[in-house]
């Protein structure tokens, strides 16, 4: 028998990129934590895509 070669693990503490994702097909949830922009003075609303976890902001 040949000699066996353990696979590389991934870096800690980071996700797989789907690829859905890399075409620009996000997963985008609301994320409640943070509702109001002091910079801004503004209520905004915060998505994070549940697969990447790229944020979004919108203002009202």
């Amino acid at each position: 028998m040949g000699e066996v070669i353990p696979f590389a693990k991934r870096p800690a503490g980071r996700k797989p990129v789907s690829s859905l994702c890399r075409e620009g097909h996000h997963k985008w949830r609301v994320d409640k934590a943070k509702q109001f922009d002091v910079k801004q003075g503004k209520l905004v609303t915060v998505y994070l895509c549940e697969r990447c976890g790229e944020k979004k902001t919108t203002a009202h």
